[in-house]
């Protein structure tokens, strides 16, 4: 895994870390108010955050684009702000409803964009009518360790 897949896989790991121990506290104390960005943070951030990195390894043309570089980081820099925001508002701190509002839309920014790139990504046409897959490797070239016919 390289390059923006790394990056959001990363990124997924640590949501999951986060998550979890959000979980375990509000276990622990049987305190359970902050609910909302516990699942936030696991679905949100890890979940997503590990399919966008799957994609853009699965599909290495999408990670090629310079909007792939920005995908990552709006939707790192927002999802921080929804959680910690979040987190905070659930507290009783309601001056940070601003911070979540936009933390939120960005977030959804991030995921149109994903959209964008993976829909523009999967159905561009082949390269000067040859057969290739997505990543550039061409149909008819032989795959390493394979039987020849």
């Amino acid at each position: 895994m390289q390059g923006v897949a790394r990056n959001f896989f990363t990124l997924a790991i640590l949501y999951a870390l986060c998550g979890m121990a959000l979980g375990l506290h509000m276990s622990i104390t049987h305190d359970h108010a902050q609910m909302p960005v516990h699942a936030h943070a696991m679905v949100a951030g890890w979940l997503m955050s590990a399919v966008f990195a799957f994609f853009y390894h699965l599909v290495p043309a999408a990670r090629l684009s310079w909007l792939a570089q920005v995908h990552f980081w709006v939707s790192a820099v927002s999802g921080v702000m929804l959680m910690v925001g979040l987190y905070f508002l659930l507290a009783g701190n309601a001056a940070v409803e601003p911070i979540v509002a936009v933390g939120s839309m960005a977030f959804y920014a991030g995921m149109l964009l994903f959209a964008f790139i993976a829909f523009s990504t999967m159905h561009k046409p082949a390269v000067s009518g040859s057969d290739v897959y997505l990543d550039g490797t061409d149909v008819g070239r032989p795959v390493k360790n394979s039987p020849t016919r």
